[in-house]
């Protein structure tokens, strides 16, 4: 059986907080813990006038990737209410697949 994981293309990611909130309501996680939690990396000047300012979501040791969610074959929270859709979930064999494709604005968590 393959191993699920959670893939972030933070190139659209536009840092709304919806996966943080979707997250913290369906696991009860107390408001000064995450389990996954916003960072913002920038701005910085690249070049000229090219600016790089990321958002990207990092899951904590309190993700289990909503292992309940998925086992009815439903998607885990974050995933669900990304406003960006810009994460999803599967198999790590498929979504490695997917993310060389991507580009480098791309990042996988595996529980």
């Amino acid at each position: 059986m393959s191993r699920n994981g959670i893939m972030i293309d933070y190139e659209y990611c536009t840092g709304c907080h919806s996966c943080e909130v979707a997250c913290r309501n369906e696991k009860n996680i107390p408001h000064e813990k995450w389990g996954i939690k916003m960072t913002e990396v920038g701005p910085w000047n690249v070049e000229g006038d090219k600016w790089e300012w990321n958002y990207v979501p990092v899951p904590t040791e309190l993700c289990d990737l909503c292992e309940d969610r998925i086992a009815k074959g439903e998607k885990p929270a974050c995933v669900l209410h990304c406003l960006g859709q810009c994460m999803e979930v599967g198999p790590v064999e498929e979504l490695a697949k997917k993310m060389a494709a991507k580009g480098k604005k791309v990042a996988m968590f595996v529980p």
